[in-house]
């Protein structure tokens, strides 16, 4: 039986998450359903990871097998017409069965876009955060350098968080500013606690906003107190770019 690989682009507005959830409309539910139709028989997608309600994706990636062979354009083409136009699958290529989507992941690149000023953006809204005040990028990019590295991330996780251990690495963290008015933090690294990201991201808008100094990145990595952390970021501005893989894959 083939497996096949889908890199899967999606606006997560109207959905719980990517992954089965009994209250709610998920991601891999409407997948599913549409690859039994297509297919004829149920599968499973394993995916990479997964995805909170709103937050979005541009490069998530599942796999499937199935006794249905088909040229792999069309699984991604037939896919296509029979799910939702906010979710897209980029393309579709058979794998080895060996190919496991999460645990061979080398590293993930998150990007989150804060829109800072006065006026909202009707158009932007479910893409990004409006954080009115004006933020100081310098300060925040003095903080932001502390996340490099490997750590312990305990005060950067949800309380649900199920992880079995809370040290992480963090590749790269850059903060760019747009002509247009909006802020752009990727983050790069090997792997993510629950929320991790969205707890950085309102790190450092505290930072940003003058509520907290620069130097808490490195105590909070240092004394793991996540009640002296950043708020949560609000979903819409998260998106996952991309999962890197070596070239097998």
């Amino acid at each position: 039986m083939p497996s096949i690989k889908l890199i899967i682009e999606y606006d997560g507005t109207g959905y719980c998450g990517w992954q089965f959830q009994p209250n709610g409309l998920t991601v891999q539910e409407v997948l599913e359903g549409g690859l039994l139709k297509l297919l004829g028989e149920p599968v499973r997608l394993r995916s990479s990871g997964r995805t909170d309600a709103g937050v979005h994706a541009k490069g998530m990636v599942a796999v499937f097998t199935t006794t249905r062979i088909l040229p792999p354009a069309a699984y991604s083409h037939g896919l296509n017409n029979l799910i939702p136009a906010d979710i897209a699958i980029q393309s579709a290529v058979e794998v080895p069965d060996s190919f496991n989507p999460r645990a061979d992941a080398e590293g993930k690149l998150y990007r989150y876009t804060i829109l800072n000023g006065p006026s909202r953006s009707p158009l932007r809204r479910f893409t990004s955060w409006n954080v009115k005040e004006q933020l100081d990028l310098s300060a925040m990019r003095a903080a932001a350098r502390a996340f490099i590295g490997e750590h312990d991330f305990r005060a950067f996780q949800a309380a649900n968080c199920a992880a079995k251990t809370t040290v992480r690495t963090i590749t790269g963290l850059d903060i760019t500013a747009t002509p247009d008015g909006f802020i752009i933090l990727d983050v790069r690294g090997t792997g993510f606690l629950r929320n991790m990201v969205r707890i950085m991201v309102g790190t450092l808008v505290a930072v940003g906003r003058g509520r907290l100094a620069p130097g808490i990145v490195s105590e909070l990595l240092a004394h793991g107190d996540r009640s002296c952390s950043g708020a949560t970021a609000p979903p819409q501005g998260l998106c996952l770019v991309e999962v890197y893989y070596g070239d097998e894959a």
